[in-house]
């Protein structure tokens, strides 16, 4: 059985920096993408960060410059770096993977990240 466990949400001042990680175990034969994702209340559920399989890194305007998506396939981890953190970065972020050649996808349950003005 597959699962992503993400850590290291939390409370931080605008300005401030937070590091996700997104712990994958479990049987996945072909990983295509690696993905973060984040749902604020009231919106729909938004992709910030996307790292393909042998391709490149891309990100959402909102986060571009601030945001980086990273990974250690020694420790099956991906991470999300987020630097200068805004108010309008509070949401519930999600790590995604992409398997099988798209006939499987796995998700987080979700990490509480609260930037306060």
């Amino acid at each position: 059985q597959v699962q992503l466990v993400e850590s290291g949400g939390g409370l931080v001042q605008a300005g401030g920096s937070l590091r996700l990680s997104c712990r994958v175990s479990g049987s996945i034969f072909t990983i295509n993408a690696m993905n973060w994702y984040r749902q604020a209340p009231g919106k729909q559920r938004e992709l910030v960060a996307g790292m393909p399989s042998g391709g490149s890194t891309s990100y959402a305007d909102s986060v571009k410059g601030r945001f980086t998506i990273s990974s250690d396939n020694a420790k099956n981890t991906v991470y999300l770096q987020m630097n200068n953190l805004k108010p309008e970065d509070t949401a519930v972020y999600h790590c995604n993977v992409l398997a099988e050649w798209g006939t499987a996808d796995y998700w987080g349950q979700g990490t509480q990240v609260t930037v306060a003005s």
